[in-house]
């Protein structure tokens, strides 16, 4: 209800009695241990590159090695990373996984939750199977994995989880309804867990990309299950991947607490905040796919 949180119970921070917060200190990835799920391909890929050029020592995780080991090879001093692979849709070799990360090298340091699957399909053709795997893959999986990761960051009294969302976390578009749903989930469930461990020394950064240069939209669900099979145009003419990878680590390194990456496209989230109305109009006739 709308007297649920009386406005008292929260401090303005426009009131000349707040506190000036300082800027955030910046972090530096070089001897960090940093895991990156859906490492194999795109922009957890590109995370890797780049991260490995900042001095991170990597685990790199998704379902085929073999991939995962092309992409160590392609990071600077590979012999420093490791190789973990997983599948998110089984919660139950997460925890006995998350051990294993945390045996490398006695702790980590960054979690980047990467690895998702997205949706080409309307929602009247969409099965519920595929919005339930959709689910699994980009919410479940993720937080089954930060929560098993959780109480060594709590006990070490450090750590950050870096979650890629989506400009879709902030907006709704069509032929994406189960895929935002899921982007939308995260966003509520890591605001909250932010705000729950921050005395602990716990971190929260949300990335939220949008058109980046990578073939996603080839693996893209449609409404029985299949892949799309197909590049989209906007995805096409999108940021390179290093270049989204570059400002990933800068929010990192700045513990942002959340931040747009791609090019016009993310003035969708602002037009949905200050003018609803007029979102709501435009987005009907966007160009999706």
């Amino acid at each position: 209800s709308a007297n649920e949180y009386p406005v008292a119970e929260f401090p303005s921070i426009l009131s000349p009695a707040s506190p000036v917060l300082p800027s955030p200190p910046v972090t530096d990835l070089a001897g960090k241990t940093v895991w990156i799920t859906g490492a194999s391909s795109g922009i957890g890929a590109a995370v890797a590159r780049v991260a490995s050029q900042r001095g991170a020592r990597l685990i790199l995780s998704a379902r085929r090695e073999e991939k995962l080991a092309e992409i160590r090879a392609g990071c600077d001093e590979p012999d420093r990373h490791r190789l973990l692979p997983l599948d998110l849709t089984d919660a139950g070799s997460l925890p006995a996984a998350a051990e294993r990360a945390l045996a490398f090298d006695g702790a980590i340091d960054v979690l980047l939750l990467n690895a998702g699957v997205s949706q080409r399909s309307l929602a009247r053709d969409t099965r519920l199977e595929v919005d339930r795997r959709i689910f699994e893959i980009n919410y479940f999986g993720a937080v089954a994995l930060a929560k098993a990761v959780l109480p060594a960051m709590r006990e070490r009294g450090d750590g950050h989880f870096v979650v890629v969302s989506s400009l879709v976390g902030k907006i709704g578009t069509p032929m994406r309804s189960s895929y935002a749903a899921s982007k939308h989930a995260l966003h509520g469930f890591f605001d909250s867990l932010r705000a729950e461990e921050w005395e602990a020394g716990i971190r929260v950064t949300l990335i939220c990309p949008g058109f980046i240069h990578t073939e996603l939209p080839k693996a893209a669900l449609t409404g029985d299950g299949s892949p799309q099979g197909t590049m989209d145009r906007a995805q096409l003419e999108g940021m390179a991947p290093d270049e989204c990878a570059e400002r990933i680590l800068a929010a990192v390194e700045r513990d942002r607490d959340e931040v747009l990456i791609g090019g016009r496209e993310r003035f969708a989230v602002h037009l949905k905040r200050f003018l609803p109305g007029l979102f709501n109009r435009v987005i009907r006739k966007a160009r999706v796919t």
